[in-house]
C-alpha cells in the first residue's frame, strides 16, 4: 500500500511538473503569451458594478461623504461622485451636504478664488482649476515661458526645473517627434497640462514627480538649451527614444481627463506612481467615464486599477501545476521521513 501511494504521488509530481514546465515555455516562447492581460472595457465595467455593490454600503457613503465636509478646502469632485452613488440607492444625503454646497458656490466666493489661482496657481483647487488656470495652460504661453525660463536659469548658472522644462519641450513642437503610437498630439498636450496644474496645486504625487524628473535628465540635450531661440529650435534638445517614456505617460493622463475631464482627472492624478498606474488609470477612465471618480473613492486605488486586469489562463496553469508539484514534493519527503524514523525506532526497540 505504501509503495502504491509512493508511486501516486511521484505520478502526480511528475503530472504537476511536466504542467508547469510546459506552461513555462509557452510564456517564455511566445511574447504573446502574458502572464498579465488587460481587462476589456466591459469586463472592468462589470466587474467594479460588483465590487461597489458589496463595497458602497449606506453607512460606508455616511462616513466617507462627512469626511469630505469636514476637509479645508472641501473636494466637490468627490463629494459630488459620493452623493451621486448616494442618490442612485435612493439614500439621503447628510444634513451638512446642501449647506455646505451653498456655502462653497457662492459667485463672490469662486470670483475671490479665480482671481487668487490666476495669480498663484498653489492656491488653485479642484473647483477653480478648470475654469481659472487651465485655459492658460493649454496654450503655447505656458510652454514659451518654461523654456525661456529654463534657457536664462542655464545661462546664469541658476538651478532648473527640469520636469517644467520638459513638459515645455513635450507641449512645444517636440510633441510630433515622441508622441507614442495610437496616441495624438492633443491627448499628450492635455497630459502634460494636467500634470503641469496637478505639480502647481500639489496633487503631483512625489514618486511620479521623480520618476517624470528624471527621465528629463536623460531625455534632454542640456548643452543645446542656450541656443534655443523658438519653439522650431525646440525639437533640436529631444533625446527621442529616452524621452518617449515619459511622453506615453503623459498620453496615459491625457486619456484620463479625455475620459472623465479635466477637473477629475486632477483629482485622480495623486493616485498615478509610475507609468502602469498611468497605464491602467486610462484604461479604468476610458471603461467608467464619469464612474471613475466614485469607483475610485469607494474602491481604493488598489481595488480600482486591479480590475482592469486578470492572470491569464496560461499563467493560472502554472500556479496550479506549480503548486501541485510542490504539495506532491512535500508529501514524498514527509512519507520519507516518516519512513526512516519508524525503521529508527524498530532498530531501537529490537
Amino acid at each position: 500500500m505504501k509503495r502504491l501511494t509512493r508511486f501516486f504521488l511521484l505520478l502526480m509530481f511528475a503530472g504537476s511538473l511536466s504542467m508547469t514546465l510546459r506552461s513555462g515555455l509557452q510564456i517564455a516562447q511566445n511574447p504573446a503569451l502574458t502572464p498579465i492581460i488587460d481587462r476589456t472595457a466591459a469586463e472592468i465595467e462589470a466587474l467594479t458594478d460588483r465590487m461597489m455593490a458589496r463595497t458602497a454600503t449606506p453607512e460606508r457613503l455616511d462616513t466617507l461623504i462627512n469626511v469630505r465636509l469636514a476637509e479645508v478646502p472641501r473636494n466637490w469632485v468627490s463629494l459630488q461622485a459620493l452623493a451621486e452613488v448616494a442618490i442612485e440607492q435612493g439614500h439621503p444625503l447628510p444634513a451638512g451636504y446642501a449647506e455646505a454646497w451653498e456655502e462653497d458656490s457662492g459667485i463672490l466666493a469662486l470670483s475671490g478664488d479665480c482671481l487668487s489661482c490666476l495669480w498663484d496657481i498653489s492656491t488653485c483647487t479642484l473647483s477653480t482649476a478648470l475654469v481659472c488656470k487651465a485655459p492658460i495652460l493649454l496654450t503655447p504661453v505656458e510652454d514659451v515661458r518654461g523654456v525661456v525660463k529654463a534657457g536664462a536659469d542655464y545661462s546664469m548658472g541658476q538651478p532648473i526645473d527640469q520636469l517644467d522644462l520638459g513638459l515645455s519641450v513635450i507641449g512645444l513642437g517636440a510633441t510630433a517627434a515622441i508622441v507614442a503610437s495610437g496616441g495624438t498630439s492633443m491627448t499628450l498636450k492635455a497630459g502634460t497640462a494636467t500634470i503641469r496644474l496637478a505639480r502647481g496645486m500639489g496633487r503631483l504625487s512625489p514618486a511620479l514627480a521623480a520618476r517624470l524628473a528624471n527621465g528629463m535628465t536623460d531625455g534632454i540635450r542640456w548643452a543645446d538649451l542656450p541656443k534655443v531661440r523658438g519653439a522650431d529650435d525646440v525639437v533640436a534638445l529631444v533625446r527621442t527614444d529616452a524621452l518617449r517614456p515619459v511622453a506615453e505617460t503623459a498620453s496615459d493622463l491625457g486619456r484620463v481627463a479625455d475620459a472623465t475631464g479635466p477637473v477629475p482627472a486632477l483629482h485622480l492624478l495623486p493616485l498615478v506612481d509610475d507609468a502602469v498606474d498611468a497605464r491602467r488609470l486610462a484604461r479604468a477612465s476610458e471603461a467608467l467615464g464619469a464612474k471613475t471618480v466614485s469607483r475610485a473613492e469607494v474602491l481604493g486605488k488598489s481595488r480600482l486599477l486591479r480590475a482592469t486586469i486578470r492572470i491569464s489562463d496560461t499563467a493560472i496553469g502554472l500556479i496550479v501545476g506549480l503548486v501541485g508539484a510542490l504539495i506532491s514534493l512535500a508529501l514524498i519527503l514527509a512519507g520519507m521521513v516518516q519512513t526512516a524514523l519508524i525503521r529508527a525506532l524498530r532498530a531501537r526497540v529490537t
